[in-house]
C-alpha cells in the first residue's frame, strides 16, 4: 500500500468512524501498540480508547471533514480535519486540527501527533480548507 493510499484510507475511515461513533473502527486502523498522541501536552493513548472517550460526550451523526491528504516521502503525511459536533443538551462546537501520520508498509498506523483548536460555537472551513 502506498502512503497516499494509506492516508485517504485513514482520513475515510476515521470520518466514517466519528461520524458513526465507531470506535473499533479507528482501533483497525493502528498498528499494535501504536504511538497515538491527541496535543502537545497529552499523554499517549491507546487510539480506539481515546475515540471511545471521545465520541461519549458527543451526539452521533456531526458534521465530520477530512481533508486530501499531504503526502510527505515514505509513510509519512499529514490530514486535515474538521469537525462541528454537539453535546447532548449542549451548543455545538467547532474543532479542527491536523494529524501528522506514520505509517507502517501495510498501511497501518504506527505514530500520530495531532494538533487541534475547539470553540463552542458553529465554525465553516475557510475556502481552500482541506486542498
Amino acid at each position: 500500500m502506498t502512503t497516499r493510499e494509506a492516508a485517504e484510507r485513514w482520513a475515510r475511515e476515521w470520518e466514517r468512524a466519528w461520524r458513526e461513533h465507531d470506535a473499533e473502527r479507528v482501533g483497525a486502523l493502528y498498528a499494535d501498540g501504536a504511538s497515538f498522541q491527541t496535543g502537545p501536552f497529552r499523554e499517549i493513548s491507546d487510539p480506539e480508547e481515546y475515540a471511545a472517550w471521545a465520541f461519549g460526550s458527543e451526539e452521533p451523526g456531526g458534521e465530520i471533514r477530512f481533508g486530501a491528504p499531504v503526502v510527505v516521502g515514505e509513510g509519512r503525511a499529514a490530514v486535515e480535519w474538521w469537525a462541528i459536533v454537539r453535546e447532548p443538551d449542549g451548543p455545538e462546537t467547532t474543532i479542527a486540527g491536523v494529524s501528522l501520520l506514520h505509517f507502517d508498509a501495510h498501511g497501518a498506523v504506527v505514530a500520530e501527533r495531532a494538533y487541534w483548536n475547539e470553540d463552542d460555537a458553529r465554525h465553516e472551513p475557510h475556502p481552500g480548507w482541506g486542498a
